[in-house]
């Protein structure tokens, strides 16, 4: 049993370890990967590689390719946005299942204290956004529990996947555009908790999905954008912008 432990922990740190170079460029879209090529660079044996390897074929960053090997992929803003369209479905089932589900209003005190953190001041700065994105992705995360379905749990981590369709991947620039961003976000989180409290499914399921467009019209902007393009992780992936 120590023995399976440790084997499932060296693959989660080497899938994390190869999403983290992939997200960053060090592979060119299309390149082959093989096992005993990463064996060295990752200083692993190869049957955790291969393991990180099939992990990050069903997450999609990479295929596998029949003669042997796998190849990164590449992503074009068609298919981000279909990954965003997909998430917006996925979450908006979500939040209509927590106001369904919902057994006592104190299950959204969590919810509702951490849509009260995730707002962002009128100074932008760097680490300000970071932490600005990391309690929206908590706060994703926890409605998405409040839906009490494990099955639409793994549905939505695996849309996530996929380059800047999870809720969490907007974009910072010195624009003002983002602090009107964070703005109407922080409303539309604010009204998705008071409709679950007030068991209005059909509602809550629209603003969840309405609040999803925010991360694709921030793509679309970012993406106008070339010498913002050139600092994103994994804007390397994304091919026809």
């Amino acid at each position: 049993m120590l023995l399976a432990s440790s084997s499932s922990s060296q693959t989660e740190r080497l899938v994390l370890a190869l999403r983290e170079r992939i997200l960053n460029g060090e592979f060119a879209p299309g390149e082959h990967l093989t096992e005993l090529g990463l064996v060295s660079l990752l200083q692993a044996s190869r049957t955790p590689v291969r393991l990180a390897l099939e992990r990050l074929v069903r997450e999609g960053l990479v295929d596998p390719i029949p003669t042997g090997g796998f190849r990164l992929r590449s992503f074009s803003l068609a298919d981000i946005r279909d990954a965003i369209e997909i998430r917006g479905v996925l979450e908006g089932t979500a939040v209509r299942f927590a106001a369904e589900r919902l057994e006592s209003p104190q299950e959204l005190d969590r919810a509702k204290e951490l849509a009260a953190g995730a707002t962002m001041q009128s100074a932008i700065t760097l680490d300000g956004f970071a932490a600005y994105l990391e309690l929206n992705r908590i706060l994703h995360r926890e409605l998405w529990r409040l839906a009490r379905s494990p099955s639409l749990l793994r549905e939505l981590e695996s849309a996530c996947k996929i380059p800047f369709a999870a809720p969490e991947s907007l974009v910072f620039s010195l624009a003002d555009r983002e602090q009107s961003t964070a703005f109407i976000a922080a409303e539309h989180h604010r009204a998705i908790i008071e409709a679950i409290e007030n068991r209005e499914g059909a509602r809550a399921e629209a603003l969840a999905r309405e609040h999803s467009r925010i991360s694709r019209r921030n793509l679309e902007f970012v993406f106008q954008n070339a010498e913002l393009c050139n600092h994103l992780p994994g804007a390397a992936l994304i091919v026809n912008f």
